[in-house]
């Protein structure tokens, strides 16, 4: 019997960053609220799933408009225990994923000097979205 294999090739149009700072995920929300203008929102957590059958959630704010899509995601897992589960493993010093998407071409460098500005973020690092192995944890 000849198998199938079923390929997906899934659109990444997003930009990523990543963010180390020692706060909480609602007061950096709260903080990106207050200097960018936008509203961040928590929503329901993101479910990844792992190797063996083990799935992890994982806290994010969103905000979106028809132009623009603003998401901040922690990198750990909200229910650690032992094991360490990362939304982005390659990157396990970041405490927090910023996903930007926008037409505007200047909109994720002005979004991420402004979290530079954050007297509490010590890091902003964009990330090569294609360069990630970990990058379908990001399409929903």
């Amino acid at each position: 019997m000849k198998k199938s294999k079923l390929v997906i090739d899934f659109v990444y149009d997003f930009d990523l960053a990543g963010i180390t700072t020692p706060v909480k995920g609602y007061k950096l929300a709260w903080a990106i609220n207050r200097v960018t203008g936008f509203h961040l929102v928590r929503m329901p957590d993101l479910t990844v799933g792992f190797k063996p059958m083990v799935e992890k959630y994982f806290m994010y704010y969103a905000y979106e408009t028809r132009l623009n899509r603003l998401k901040l995601f922690r990198n750990r897992a909200l229910d650690e225990t032992g094991t360490r589960f990362l939304l982005v493993p390659e990157f396990p010093q970041f405490d927090f994923i910023l996903l930007t998407r926008s037409d505007d071409p200047g909109f994720t460098a002005s979004v991420t000097e402004l979290i530079r500005s954050l007297p509490f973020v010590e890091l902003v690092k964009p990330l090569d979205v294609r360069q990630l192995k970990s990058k379908v944890n990001f399409v929903m």
